[in-house]
Formats: C-alpha cells, structure tokens, sequence
C-alpha cells in the first residue's frame, strides 16, 4: 500500500453512514456475493471475539430481539457457548418468527430461549444487548423496556450490538436506552455513536470489519464524518523557505468596549494558529486597554464608522472575525453586514449573531463570500430553526444561509451548505469555561487568513481547539487554549502519512 492510498483509507475509515446507507451497504455487498447469512455470522463473531479480549468466561446472558440484531445475538451465543462460556439466552417473541438469516442462525442454537422479562437477569454477570439495533424509531415498550430498565439498574456490565437498544442510529436519541460499557457496531460508525446522548451510553465503541467489499462505500459516498486530521491536514499551511508574514495572511478582529478580553482572546487564537499579522479595530475610547496588554498582536483604533469602513476596504487584510465581546446592538448590526460587503472571508460569532435575531433573512442576504457561523446552542435557536437532530438543524442551517455553520458543543457539529457534515469528538469538559468559544472563532479566522477553505478552517479549527484544551488538562481557562496550539499543531506536522492525502473530503 502507498502512501497516498494509505491516507485514503485514513479518511475513509471517519466516514460516518446513517441507518438507511447501513442498509444499502449490506444490500450491495449481497449483489457483489457477499451472502447475508456470512455477513450475520461474521458480525456476531465480531461481537464474541470482542467479548472474550475483555472478560474471561462467566454467566452471561444475550438478550436477542425479533429482527437481525436478534440474529446477530444467537450466533455471539452459539460462538461463545462452543468457547466453554455458560450463555443463557432470553428473546422478545419467538425464535421461530425471525425471518432468513435470522432464523438460521437461531436455529443453530441448541440450548433454551427463555421469554424477556427482568427476571431472566437473574444469575448474569455480562449481558449481550441484541434486542433492536440502530434502526428502532420508536421508544422502546413492554417487556424490552423494563428488562433494559432493570438492567441498568444493576452492576452487570452490558455489551451492545450495533447501538444500545433505544439509541437512534442516525440522531444520538434515547428513547429508553441505558447505558453499556462496549458497543460493537459493523463496517463504519453512524451519527447515533457520536452524538449526545448517544455517544455517552455507547461506551468504547468498536468498528469491525464483516466482510463487506470496499467497493461498497465507494458507491454510497458518505457525506458525514468524524472530525479527524486525515480529513483536513494536507490543507493546513506550512511554512516555506520564501513564507514571510505577509504570505501567512492578516487577520482581523472586532474589538468590543467595554468587554475587552473575548476578541483579545481570539486575536490570540488566531495569531497561534498561524496568522502572519493579527490585528484588532477597536473604538478609540478602548485603545488603552488594548493596547496596554498586547504585544505582537497590532491594534488599530476607529473613531466613526467611516474610519472602520475605510479600514476594512484596505486590501492588507485578509479575513474578519466579529462577535467576540462587540455587543448586542445596531453598531454591531451595521459592522457585520459592512463586513460581509467586502465579500472575504469572515467568522460570525456570539454577539454578531445575535444581532440578528429579529431579522435573520438579513444576514442571509448579506453573505457575499466564505463565512463561517459558530453558534451554540441559544445563539443558534435565535435565528435559526431549532427542531429536529443536531445533525440535520445544522445542515438546514449551513443551506439556508450559504456558509459552514458550527453548532458548538460536546459533540459540536460542522456543516457545509452542499450536505458534508463533520461531528468533533475531542472536545474534553474542560472547555465549558468562560472564552473558549472566542478562541475557536480566533482559530478559524487564522487558518481562514492564510487562505484555508471556509469548511476546512472550521474543521481543523474545532479539532485543534479540542487538542489544545487536552494538551493543558484541568484547570483550563480559555486564555491558556492559544499557547497550547504550537505543541499540537508540531505534532500534526509530524505525522507522515496525513502529509499525503490528498483533495480531503472536497
């Protein structure tokens, strides 16, 4: 394997497929002569193989449902009982209204099926969750709920398969799941894994290989993915012979008064992810506050809106950040749309958004070129629509307004407006500090400024702010993000086979 091809493999393996490209998936690999019944029993040989590399053997009950999650579960059963394991097994309904492949590998299990109810946990010491994969769309009912229920009620650790029963493969809903320490799912993960709350109840997650062609994904082109360096290194700028700081881009920050710190902060960010030049534009009553505490970090004062329009139709700099500190008012209001006129590339953030709230088809029309949105939660639900997953409100949104939206948060979401989407998982809790999202938005405007693309610098910016925050540990606070960037970004640097990938996920 080459090198190039080993870095496609590398961003292939972040492909994220929903419930319906799963079963597509398993439909092309039967045409290609991949039998269903192998593809059944090679995922519950999965299943027992990951279970015998973590416990030794001891009571264990599978619980297997109607369909081929079900099935999945009589061939873990019927493997680990062959391996010497004392395996009960319990069943919603009946063996014998499983259907195909299902009801032959059940079929191969000699010993009782006890009906599903709480007491059959009695004696277990691991249970096999097998009742219902990612495919259930309804809360889980009846005797599935209360066993589960009584299940995690216990210490009895639970091994799911594909998802927790009751985890919504394509959102991260629970509609009854409980939470298990090992989910093994098949071929590649699905949105459910990594977003909240499923991606908590799932617990370590393991993808295996059941056979399926690698022509198979090559047909389906997944269009979501988890946020990895192999999605988005090769793009990262480097510094060359000739790189001088006008190559590398200047960026610029909105500096609010009287909060200072968020676009400082940001200027920070930006700076340490590689800007050539950061500069903040603030009012001219806050350029002693600015700058008495900035070093390398330029600051540019303003005295009326025609000294902040004629600053930003200058051609040295080359992309924007506002929000950060600027204030909710029509100042804001007019600097953002001002901002977005010149059509470069900008970052929209905190105060710059919500601005927006009674008028969002304002900023919609206004956007001219790159723009990258980063709302949280309530910011989000000002100006956009707030019903359905994460995954699709943020789509939604990225369409409806024609730029990469970063819905922020422990399983931060970004979208582009063609359908890509990438789920962060990185984010440690440490984040959830005063700040932290003023250093993102700072993050992305530096790689925006050195000519990275929008959807790109949103990407690797999330990623990179979620590496620098683990890099520091406890105690976090948001100005110690910036200086912890050069540690991480070395190491990305280093890394050989991601400097040879090529074109991302473009």
């Amino acid at each position: 394997m080459n090198r190039l091809s080993s870095g496609a493999d590398a961003i292939s393996q972040t492909a994220l497929l929903s419930v319906r490209q799963m079963a597509e998936a398993d439909r092309l690999s039967v045409a290609a002569g991949v039998s269903s019944f192998e593809l059944m029993g090679n995922a519950g040989a999965a299943v027992a193989h990951e279970i015998e590399t973590r416990w030794t053997p001891r009571p264990l009950l599978v619980l297997c449902g109607p369909g081929n999650n079900g099935g999945d579960g009589f061939v873990t059963a019927h493997l680990l009982a062959e391996a010497g394991w004392p395996v009960r097994v319990a069943m919603l309904g009946s063996r014998f209204s499983l259907q195909n492949e299902a009801r032959q590998h059940a079929q191969r299990w000699s010993g009782e099926v006890e009906a599903l109810s709480p007491s059959v946990l009695q004696g277990a010491e691991l249970i096999v969750d097998a009742l219902f994969g990612a495919g259930l769309s309804r809360p889980l009912e009846g005797q599935a709920l209360d066993t589960l229920a009584a299940a995690g009620q216990g210490c009895v650790p639970i091994v799911a398969i594909d998802t927790p029963s009751g985890v919504m493969g394509d959102t991260g809903a629970a509609l009854g799941a409980v939470p298990a320490v090992l989910t093994v799912t098949f071929l590649r993960k699905k949105p459910g894994h990594l977003l909240l709350p499923g991606r908590d109840l799932c617990g370590e997650v393991v993808v295996a290989d059941i056979g399926n062609p690698k022509s198979v994904l090559d047909s389906i082109t997944p269009r979501a993915f988890e946020n990895d360096p192999a999605l988005w290194l090769a793009e990262l700028p480097r510094a060359q012979a000739d790189t001088n700081k006008h190559s590398r881009g200047h960026a610029l920050v909105f500096g609010g008064y009287p909060m200072t710190g968020a676009a400082r902060m940001a200027a920070r960010g930006a700076a340490r992810a590689g800007a050539g030049l950061t500069t903040i534009a603030v009012p001219d009553i806050a350029l002693p506050v600015y700058a008495a505490t900035l070093n390398s970090i330029m600051v540019q004062p303003w005295v009326t809106p025609e000294d902040f329009g004629h600053l930003l139709n200058g051609s040295r700099f080359s992309a924007w950040l506002i929000g950060p500190g600027a204030g909710v008012n029509k100042d804001t209001f007019g600097h953002v749309l001002a901002m977005l006129a010149t059509g470069r590339p900008t970052v929209i953030d905190a105060d710059a958004i919500t601005v927006f709230q009674d008028d969002p088809e304002a900023l919609d029309r206004a956007i001219r070129g790159p723009c990258v949105l980063t709302p949280h939660d309530g910011e989000f639900c000002r100006i956009f629509d707030a019903s359905g997953d994460k995954l699709t409100r943020t789509r939604a949104a990225a369409l409806r307004c024609s730029s990469v939206v970063v819905l922020k948060g422990s399983d931060t979401v970004i979208a582009a407006p063609d359908g890509r989407a990438i789920i962060n998982t990185n984010a440690p809790s440490s984040l959830a500090t005063a700040g932290s999202g003023d250093v993102l938005g700072g993050i992305i405007l530096g790689l925006l400024a050195q000519g990275v693309s929008a959807f790109t610098a949103a990407a690797a910016g999330v990623w990179l702010h979620g590496a620098a925050a683990a890099e520091f540990g406890p105690g976090l606070l948001a100005e110690d993000l910036p200086d912890m960037l050069p540690a991480v970004l070395r190491r990305l640097y280093s890394c050989g086979e991601a400097h040879h990938v090529r074109d991302g996920i473009e």
